[in-house]
């Protein structure tokens, strides 16, 4: 019986009349094609290398700051050491 039934729809498939071609323009003439390849790759090298040069910068900014505050707390130190007499 399934034997039956898969042969009628194999036979269905192979004689069923073809559905109607694409009526809308070719793939070639809507596709991006190697060109269009290249620009997005071209775009992508440029986000990813100004994101490098973004955290480079952010991490120079956050060392710069991080050793200014050392500087800082080592000036109010001395400051809070000058002030005690000596003796």
């Amino acid at each position: 019986m399934h034997l039956a039934i898969a042969a009628a729809a194999v036979l269905a498939d192979v004689t069923s009349t073809p559905s109607p071609s694409p009526t809308g323009p070719a793939a070639e003439l809507v596709t991006p094609g190697p060109w269009g390849f290249v620009a997005v790759a071209l775009i992508a090298l440029a986000v990813v290398l100004l994101l490098w040069d973004m955290m480079r910068r952010i991490r120079r900014g956050r060392y710069r700051a991080q050793v200014r505050e050392d500087l800082d707390a080592q000036a109010a130190e001395d400051a809070a050491g000058d002030d005690h007499p000596r003796g």
